[in-house]
């Protein structure tokens, strides 16, 4: 008959407190604890889940109830006392759920168990995991038992979540604070265990594992049982990824590579196949943020000790990290991590990202888009002398065969007359000359290439320019570039009058639903459309 299989879990769970990972401080107090017989009646254990609270919990009730320990600190496991606690027949080590057991009954019963003294043993020592979970009055049925416990009695109390303990007994508690185990850690201990248990494992598995399970050792061993019953004694770094379903760190590479060559294809055939593949887009945004956060640390030989991964994965980091630049590292984390902060919020998830990675890609590209728009004057429509009431002979825009500067186009304008009629001051001129603005090199702001590209431009009498924007952030940008888009259409232009202003989408709206009802609501939106009447109201002091 085969033997009844045991998960990692339960198999290598430490024993003794050199076995524990990861929690050097606290093993060693307790242990000073032990030796020095300086034994605290309470004890409050706190951390993640899956790094040793209860582990050590029993190892130190275990030790203290030893009748022989080895130099004092450590269990012998051969008297009665570590016998019957291995057997789970102990007498003098009790454990309790309160997530189960978390009423005022349950505390009565353990303050009559008290009570009673250790057949086997100095102490009697009650853990009580997941401890938060007890109700007010379990807590406040608990208080007096807590602190004046007879003298054979210790508590151990375990939480995952500090924060939901009452001050009172916290108190009368001391408190150990277990912290996440590193990934390093947690790899050399599966490596101890393949060894045992006779598995080959390529060591980026097993990094994969130890960053699936977020600094949970119990967790671990669980993936590792599960990447085990999946892929034999063998654990290929290919078969561990596609059967915890992790994206391959390698698309991340590819990615950075496409984006530092502003090659905007590759990016999205990229994301596509990554969707396909099954992978949700926001766990993606979130490694793409890692990925960028460790070629930081990798600019540095300093900060390099703070990426996790094994030796060969490093070096991939440090030879693309030497291709990048500091402030465009900078950039793209920030945009990436604005993406996936506000990935749920967006009514069209896929285009959201999409249009994240076209900004990334966007990064550093001094390239133009488009050639920008010169005004050549119409030769054929030059009247050799216009009446004084009319302007200056129309102009018509083209696009110039040459790329030129913005002081270039201001040259071009001054050795003309004045620049356009009304009918040349439009929407799409206007727009054309914004967007060619702010993707020169003076500006070459994204968002503000966005925010302008997927506005709507109003052009009212007077000269006066509305950018109706989408959203809040793009508002933001237009309004924040208010000033210098329009010294740049007043130059362009060569019109001084010329105002511009951002709005909301919803606030056009708003105005457009705004109907003049009162006289002077009528006359005031009759007046915007011509000043002759302010002129006529002031000469005549008209009132209403």
């Amino acid at each position: 008959m085969a033997e009844n299989f045991v998960v990692s879990a339960r198999k290598y769970r430490p024993q003794t407190f050199d076995t524990v990972i990861g929690q050097a401080a606290i093993t060693s107090t307790l242990k000073n604890s032990i030796t020095r017989q300086h034994l605290a009646h309470a004890y409050l254990f706190c951390g993640p889940r899956g790094v040793g609270k209860t582990t050590c919990a029993r190892i130190f009730a275990k030790t203290i109830n030893c009748l022989s320990p080895i130099n004092g600190i450590e269990a012998c496991d051969e008297c009665e006392s570590c016998k019957s606690f291995k057997e789970q027949r102990s007498y003098c080590i009790h454990e309790l759920d309160a997530a189960s057991h978390n009423g005022v009954e349950d505390i009565r019963d353990l303050n009559e168990q008290v009570r009673i003294p250790p057949q086997v043993g100095k102490y009697s020592v009650y853990i009580i995991d997941e401890v938060h979970m007890l109700s007010p009055a379990a807590f406040n049925a608990f208080l007096k038992t807590l602190e004046e416990p007879p003298a054979h009695a210790i508590f151990i109390l375990a939480t995952t979540e500090k924060n939901k303990i009452l001050p009172t007994i916290l108190s009368r508690c001391q408190v150990y604070d277990f912290k996440r185990i590193r990934v390093e850690d947690t790899v050399e201990f599966l490596k101890n265990i393949c060894t045992k248990e006779g598995v080959q494992a390529d060591e980026r598995a097993l990094h994969v594992i130890a960053q699936k399970a977020d600094g949970a050792m119990r967790d671990a061993l669980s993936i590792f049982d599960q990447v085990v019953s999946f892929c034999g004694n063998t654990l290929a770094y290919e078969q561990v990824i596609d059967n915890l379903n992790v994206l391959d760190s390698a698309y991340y590479f590819q990615l950075t590579d496409s984006f530092l060559a502003h090659d905007y294809q590759k990016a999205m055939l990229l994301f596509d196949d990554i969707l396909s593949r099954g992978f949700d887009a926001q766990p993606f945004m979130m490694g793409l943020c890692t990925h960028f956060r460790n070629l930081l640390m990798c600019k540095d030989a300093s900060t390099a000790i703070l990426m996790e991964a094994t030796e060969s994965v490093k070096q991939q980091y440090v030879a693309q990290a030497a291709q990048t630049a500091v402030e465009w590292l900078l950039e793209a984390l920030n945009a990436a991590g604005q993406c996936a902060a506000t990935y749920k919020s967006s009514s069209q998830q896929r285009f959201h990202v999409e249009l994240c990675l076209l900004n990334i890609t966007n990064i550093g590209n001094e390239k133009k888009k488009s050639e920008p728009i010169t005004i050549i004057p119409k030769e054929t429509e030059k009247p050799s002398a216009p009446p004084a009431a009319k302007q200056t002979a129309p102009y018509v825009a083209e696009i110039a065969p040459t790329t030129k500067t913005v002081e270039t186009q201001k040259n071009d304008l001054s050795t003309n007359t004045q620049f356009v009629e009304n009918q040349d001051f439009t929407e799409n001129n206007v727009k054309n000359i914004l967007q060619n603005y702010a993707q020169s090199k003076e500006q070459n702001n994204v968002r503000l290439i966005n925010a302008i590209e997927t506005s709507t431009m109003e052009v009212a009498e007077n000269f006066k320019v509305r950018c109706v924007c989408n959203n809040a952030f793009f508002y933001e940008a237009i309004d924040e570039a208010k000033e210098s888009l329009t010294a740049h259409l007043q130059s362009t232009f060569n019109n001084k009058s010329i105002t511009l202003a951002a709005v909301h989408k919803q606030e056009a709206k708003q105005e457009k639903n705004q109907k003049p009802y009162l006289p002077i609501e009528q006359f005031n939106y009759f007046a915007e459309k011509n000043n002759s009447l302010l002129t006529l109201k002031e000469k005549f002091g008209l009132e209403f």
